[in-house]
């Protein structure tokens, strides 16, 4: 008998905590740490799929369905999966190149790198391979971590002063222009995205109470008002209404053409992703006392960008932010990332025909918080200080992010290690 449930556990992972939420207090934990998360992504979704290059919309639908599969298949009993900074930023790295951001054929490409992400992620997992993604240095994920913050950055100063650039400009290329062009800066796109900062930076300390990225996308909605309200040689940059809180269905584009175009992008993605996922599960796992299974994750990894493929998501991995809030909000079972999910689409169908009130500027604001919040000054310092080898390929990945593709920058990162390592012995 036990050996039976065992195995329909193994198969069914929710099995193992569904009996859990016979406690009435573990219920109403659940949902009102799934409701706190569902206000959180909010923003952060809309954000997160502007940085992938994607419509707004999608970074929402990024956060149900994958988020809900996550739950019910994988091991973590807490991380939160969906959009994610670097994950979205290095979405935008992979495909950019292929199409214009934002267009139906990009669109298409990125839903066909989730497909293949999942199809990766699922292989891994399957074949028990999991703990194969513990094998990407951390001074590597730290160096690119780092590096893609300064992309972040670098996206977004377009939208934070108002300036008619194209998209895809190098580092080099926006420090230049920002000199050429600092007479011709937009004054209320950069009040309104540099207020959206200030209200962020100011509701922080209360940020379990609040979620602080929803002050500074309403103070900076608020913002944008008033100057408009004064004159209207004074309004911002709104973002498109979105559609239906429903995710449209969807399908990958399976021709031999496109999938070896995203073969190697592939593969780097779900490297990618499956590192932020199992580092950030395992954190929560030690914090909480819980033992994770690596590879359950890895499958339900998979499953969630499989499935997600097909309802209108890009590439979803552990989301630190939203995991962290979960874990504040006092969750105790994967139905808080459901509920989560559910919340969320209740909010939108709500929110939707107010979104054209939300600036482009107030979300140029939040991603030049997010940037700031990827670079681990301590981590950082710390690795420099403890070992010169890691010290080296650490700065040498996040020299590569900065001047070349991604997908390379990362593979070039790993084989600098590998070098490294057989010719430099770390510091004792």
């Amino acid at each position: 008998m036990i050996t039976d449930r065992r195995a329909r556990e193994r198969f069914l992972p929710f099995l193992a905590w569904l009996p859990l939420l016979r406690d009435r207090a573990t219920v109403r934990a659940d949902l009102m740490a799934g409701l706190t998360g569902a206000i959180v992504v909010l923003p952060q979704g809309v954000a997160f799929a502007t940085l992938a290059g994607m419509p707004p919309e999608y970074g929402l639908y990024s956060a149900m369905v994958p988020c809900m599969i996550a739950a019910l298949f994988g091991a973590s009993r807490l991380m939160v999966t969906g959009p994610a900074n670097a994950i979205s930023l290095t979405v935008l790295g992979l495909v950019g190149p292929m199409a214009l951001p934002g267009s139906p054929a990009y669109v298409q490409l990125v839903l066909t790198l989730t497909f293949m992400v999942g199809f990766w992620q699922l292989a891994i997992g399957v074949a028990g391979l999991g703990r194969a993604v513990d094998r990407v240095p951390h001074s590597v994920i730290v160096g690119f971590t780092a590096g893609a913050a300064i992309l972040i950055v670098n996206s977004q100063v377009r939208n934070l002063f108002g300036f008619d650039w194209p998209r895809g400009l190098s580092v080099w290329q926006t420090v230049t222009r920002l000199v050429q062009d600092a007479g011709l800066i937009d004054w209320p796109t950069a009040v309104v995205a540099f207020g959206t900062v200030a209200a962020c930076l100011l509701a922080r300390p209360w940020n379990s109470r609040v979620p602080y990225m929803l002050v500074g996308v309403l103070a900076g909605g608020a913002l944008a008002a008033l100057l408009a309200a004064i004159s209207p040689d004074y309004a911002v940059t709104a973002v498109d209404q979105l559609p239906g809180a429903i995710p449209p269905l969807s399908a990958p584009t399976l021709s031999i053409e496109t999938l070896r175009m995203l073969l190697v992008p592939s593969l780097v993605m779900t490297l990618l992703a499956l590192a932020e996922a199992i580092s950030i599960a395992r954190a929560i796992a030690i914090k909480s006392g819980d033992r994770l299974e690596g590879n359950r994750e890895v499958i339900g990894q998979g499953l969630a960008n499989l499935v997600g493929s097909f309802f209108s998501s890009y590439p979803a991995s552990g989301s630190f932010n939203r995991s962290g809030v979960n874990v504040a909000a006092g969750a105790r079972t994967p139905m808080s990332a459901v509920a989560a999910a559910g919340f969320l689409l209740l909010l939108l169908a709500f929110v939707a025909p107010l979104s054209r009130y939300l600036p482009m500027a107030a979300v140029a604001g939040i991603l030049l918080m997010v940037a700031v919040g990827l670079i681990d000054l301590r981590e950082i310092r710390h690795i420099a200080s403890r070992d010169r080898r890691d010290a080296a390929v650490m700065a040498t990945t996040f020299l590569l992010v900065l001047t070349i593709p991604l997908e390379w920058a990362i593979l070039s990162g790993i084989a600098v290690h590998a070098v490294l390592a057989k010719l430099v012995r770390p510091a004792r």
